[in-house]
């Protein structure tokens, strides 16, 4: 059941499944905490579970004015303050990924383990921000319109050609007895981004820069790479892993951007044994 933490002044709208060590999940741009359907539920089965919307997605408030990383850490820690959770594992997808970086870097003493999907360090300059966000601008603005041809053009860059065909050969089939295509699709059209959520976003994304922090880092870090993400590909997260001094790395082979519902199982099974780990 959806809850909301008064944050600051923002509501946070959040769920919690299970029992057990917290573990927090953090979604990417342009989504929201239903983004983790493949990961909730098998993931509750071990730790109490926490997925949220961040500011300016889902049923979340969504402030006015052009949002930064530190925003989005502070967001987390203050989460964990209503929830009265000391210190949690944290679980980042791409930009939550970069988020968990942010947030970790800022409030190292709230976290145990750490875990890094499809994400990355940083851009080079601002086109890669800009890149994204008329991206996501063009998804939303055909989502309006037509939501299943939004859904099935993202499936190019989210999942490996093979599966794609898959998925479209059967948009009904329920993968791995938790999500379909017709799911994602339904889902997308319940408290969308808009232009402007979209737009706030990417200007956070601006302000990402942490690879000559992540040695820093000091938290045991899992890293779950793609080997056909296109958006965030293997190298940048090969990177990520040479800079962070205690971390490993683990590639979804034949798997895009998408892997955690794609390859949900392996996925799973890799963040419970990491979790669990003494």
């Amino acid at each position: 059941m959806a809850k909301y933490a008064d944050v600051k002044g923002i509501k946070i709208c959040y769920e919690i499944l299970g029992e057990g060590e917290p573990v927090f999940l953090v979604h990417g741009f342009g989504a929201k905490k239903e983004t983790w359907i493949a990961q909730f539920k098998p993931l509750s089965e071990h730790f109490k579970v926490i997925r949220f919307d961040n500011r300016g997605a889902g049923k979340s408030d969504r402030p006015k004015g052009a949002y930064t990383m530190e925003f989005f850490a502070d967001d987390i820690v203050d989460l964990m303050d209503f929830l009265k959770i000391d210190k949690a594992h944290i679980i980042g997808w791409s930009l939550g990924g970069m988020i968990v970086q942010n947030f970790v870097l800022k409030y190292p003493n709230r976290v145990n383990k750490v875990v890094l999907i499809n994400t990355n360090y940083g851009f080079p300059d601002e086109k890669g921000p800009e890149v994204y966000k008329n991206m996501r601008i063009e998804e939303v603005k055909l989502k309006e319109v037509d939501p299943e041809k939004a859904f099935w053009d993202g499936t190019r860059t989210g999942f490996y050609m093979k599966f794609r065909k898959q998925l479209e050969a059967n948009p009904s089939k329920k993968w791995y007895d938790l999500w379909s295509a017709e799911d994602l699709i339904r889902e997308s059209t319940i408290d969308p981004p808009t232009i402007e959520d979209i737009e706030v976003q990417a200007a956070a994304l601006k302000t990402h820069h942490t690879l000559d922090r992540l040695d820093q880092i000091m938290s045991p870090t899992l890293l779950i790479a793609s080997s056909h993400d296109r958006l965030t590909p293997q190298s940048s997260m090969e990177e990520i892993h040479s800079k962070i001094p205690n971390s490993t790395i683990e590639v979804i082979e034949k798997a895009g951007h998408n892997s955690p519902l794609s390859k949900a199982p392996e996925v799973n099974k890799i963040i419970i044994d990491f979790l669990n780990q003494s």
